[in-house]
């Protein structure tokens, strides 16, 4: 009830802005999607400290979700960094290893690439992180269980990556069980941090990092000796069962 709540006043106050900003970019709807996205985000910011101080009397909600400023915090984040970009490259490097995947020299800087890629990867990670794994996962952890709260963030986590159009979630539905898997894996390794968020942040845009350098780098061509389902649909690792196995190993290591 809190979270249809929550939705329906941020809907309230985000469309009215978001759809003459549409209107007036039509013509450049990548732009108009970055403005868009970043007022909605803006205004759940402004939304949640509102929503924690005066529904639950917290005077800094942030730190209930775990965004605390503490040495603690940043180990986890770097830390969790190393990790999620290892596992993608580590990914594409066994992939080169069977011959799927064939190493090639990057026609554009690559020193830029990695600047611009992690950029974007901590930017992208940070707003999910404090939405999904912060603001979802801690409404959900004040009225059930914590095993219900991981299982439906992780499920709501998946779905919200699926509002396209029906073609293209039947023809991207094999994401579906690597979102979850990933949405529990980053619910456990909070758990594991004692519900400090860095640790979600790091392995996410660690993740989103090391997938950015090598596609938008061009590091790699798939050989076409597998079929995509294994490597993974339009190049993307957790499209295929060599990514949802490696992202099985990450859950074990977090649980671990």
């Amino acid at each position: 009830m809190r979270l249809s709540v929550f939705t329906g006043v941020l809907l309230v106050l985000w469309l009215p802005l978001s759809i003459p900003i549409y209107l007036l970019l039509k013509h450049d709807s990548n732009l108009a999607s970055i403005l868009t996205m970043a007022l909605l985000f803006i205004e759940l910011l402004f939304l949640w400290r509102f929503w924690g101080k005066y529904v639950y009397q917290e005077s800094n909600i942030f730190a209930k979700y775990g965004l605390v400023a503490t040495a603690a915090n940043r180990r986890d984040f770097i830390g969790g960094l190393a990790i999620g970009f290892w596992f993608c490259l580590g990914l594409f490097m066994f992939e080169a290893l069977l011959g799927w995947v064939k190493v090639i020299t990057p026609s554009v800087s690559l020193l830029k690439i990695v600047a611009e890629g992690l950029f974007s990867a901590i930017a992208i990670a940070f707003a999910e992180e404090l939405l999904f794994r912060g603001w979802i996962l801690d409404e959900l952890q004040r009225d059930y269980r914590q095993t219900t709260a991981m299982w439906v963030s992780a499920l709501l986590y998946a779905l919200l990556h699926f509002i396209k159009p029906v073609e293209e979630v039947i023809r991207t539905l094999v994401t579906f069980p690597a979102l979850v898997l990933l949405g529990i894996t980053l619910v456990l390794a909070k758990n594991r941090c004692c519900d400090r968020l860095g640790i979600c942040i790091g392995i996410h845009a660690g993740l989103v990092w090391g997938y950015y350098i090598v596609n938008v780098g061009g590091l790699i061509e798939y050989t076409n000796q597998v079929p995509v389902w294994v490597t993974g649909i339009d190049g993307n690792p957790i499209a295929g069962i060599t990514g949802l196995i490696f992202l099985t190993a990450l859950m074990i290591l977090v649980r671990k």
